[in-house]
């Protein structure tokens, strides 16, 4: 194949991408993806990738998803500069879809162990050059993340996930995030939990009750705002979806004194799903 191809040029020549080519016409982003002053990344679904997604939600052909729709979800497959298969770390990256009209772009989550995205999507062939920047073959649509989504697929947010999931629990957190929205969500790491829990003189989540767990997890939930790290302020007190507050801090880096009058520092930010944002902290925070 024509290595000066460009990437939409090099989807026409592959059989296997046929799908893709229809839905890169139809969402009008040939010429984004043909320009040569780009150098993007683009995560190519396959036909039966395209297939499985068609029929998951109830679409016939291409034709039947809408312009709007089709538009962000492929552009949910692309990054806006060449990533080689040799260069991907493990961790969030921008795409170019967007949430909600807004100039704030979607993540993307890759496993490095497994080549996976989101948890979802397998990445299969890599490397495949194009004059405008590089494709890798992927065998599942990759969707737009809601917010559980990130804490899925990262395995540092494991514990988290173990909690928000517990049987006991009055609330469906998997629900709850996945509604709407949207929700803002400060998400500690696994090392957060293991602090928490040495803290409380406890040996495993199971030793926190239910009424407990559930208080603490709600406290790390804004509901109703899309609330990006850029926005915070000095001394901005958060009210929380367990309608206790926390207070921001921004001297010396993003931090947080949570209700316990306990300081937590902000690790990641902006982490943007289709119904809100979440930020990574290094302690879990507890209510007053």
């Amino acid at each position: 194949m024509d290595m000066q191809s460009n990437i939409v040029e090099l989807a026409v020549a592959t059989d296997d991408l046929s799908s893709l080519v229809a839905a890169v016409q139809r969402a009008g982003l040939v010429e984004a993806l043909s320009d040569e002053s780009s150098n993007l990344t683009v995560f190519a679904p396959t036909n039966a990738a395209f297939a499985t997604f068609l029929a998951d939600n109830n679409f016939n052909s291409v034709d039947d998803v809408p312009v709007d729709v089709l538009q962000q979800v492929l552009l949910n497959h692309v990054l806006g500069t060449e990533v080689k298969a040799a260069d991907v770390t493990t961790g969030y990256v921008n795409t170019l879809a967007t949430y909600n009209g807004t100039t704030s772009n979607i993540d993307m989550f890759i496993n490095t162990d497994g080549l996976r995205i989101n948890g979802e999507s397998n990445i299969g062939t890599t490397d495949i050059d194009a004059s405008n920047g590089v494709v890798h073959l992927v065998d599942a649509v990759i969707g737009i993340p809601k917010v559980p989504t990130f804490a899925v697929a990262n395995p540092d947010f494991s514990i988290l996930v173990q909690a928000l999931t517990r049987g006991d629990l009055s609330t469906n957190y998997a629900t709850f995030l996945s509604g709407d929205g949207p929700f803002t969500v400060f998400a500690p790491t696994n090392a957060a939990f293991v602090a928490l829990l040495g803290e409380l003189n406890a040996t495993a989540l199971s030793d926190i009750d239910a009424a407990t767990l559930e208080t603490v997890l709600t406290y790390h939930v804004v509901a109703n705002a899309n609330v990006l790290a850029g926005t915070l302020t000095e001394g901005q007190v958060v009210t929380t979806a367990q309608t206790g507050t926390f207070t921001i801090s921004l001297t010396g880096g993003a931090k947080i004194t949570d209700g316990a009058g306990r300081e937590t520092n902000i690790i990641a930010t902006d982490i943007q799903g289709s119904n809100g944002v979440v930020h990574a902290i290094d302690r879990v925070l507890l209510p007053a």
